[in-house]
């Protein structure tokens, strides 16, 4: 998978687990990530794949594993795919078809994708607006979550519908210049 230029598969791990615990969990931006990524039941899978159809195959692998695995083991994943989909329109228009996988599979209520990439932006915003940031992640990546697992922690969680909005003022005090100091200073 790595040429000169491209980073090792361990690269893309450690900037992608930095990131959640930075960002997703030091940020608060996702109150119920730190549950599995300090029980180890985070999944990292790194794609080699360079198209849309090899990388669906692997969704649908991907998928079919997260349903079968042991909640105890792993309870999600983050499929990093940084050969494919890199322009953040592809990848957005891509999300039908991870829904169309879920379909197909008859994972319809059992789990589901959600998707974070390095241009991420949310409609009716502008490109370098900060509230983008909080989708923002070092690679593309799909998210891969027992919908089981969500409705147990929206159940437990008073305020779910302010998240978006606290998450939004996090990121505007934060600025852009914080956001680069989170990265300058790595922690």
């Amino acid at each position: 998978m790595t040429t000169e230029t491209e980073p090792t598969r361990e690269q893309i791990v450690a900037s992608t687990r930095a990131w959640v615990e930075t960002a997703v969990i030091g940020l608060g931006l996702c109150p119920f990530a730190a549950g599995a990524h300090h029980n180890g039941r985070t999944r990292y899978c790194v794609s080699e794949q360079r198209s849309t159809s090899g990388l669906l195959a692997e969704l649908s692998d991907e998928l079919k594993a997260l349903q079968a695995a042991d909640v105890a083991h792993c309870e999600t994943t983050l499929l990093v795919h940084p050969l494919v989909l890199n322009d953040f329109r592809d990848h957005n228009d891509f999300l039908d078809q991870c829904d169309a996988a879920i379909a197909a599979l008859g994972l319809e209520g059992e789990l589901q994708v959600a998707s974070f990439h390095p241009q991420y932006q949310f409609a009716g915003t502008q490109a370098q607006d900060i509230e983008n940031y909080t989708n923002r992640s070092p690679y593309p990546m799909l998210h891969l979550l027992r919908e089981a697992s969500v409705a147990r922690a929206v159940a437990g969680f008073a305020g779910i519908g302010a998240i978006g909005p606290r998450n939004i003022d996090t990121l505007r005090r934060l600025g852009h210049a914080g956001w680069r100091r989170l990265w300058s200073t790595g922690s």
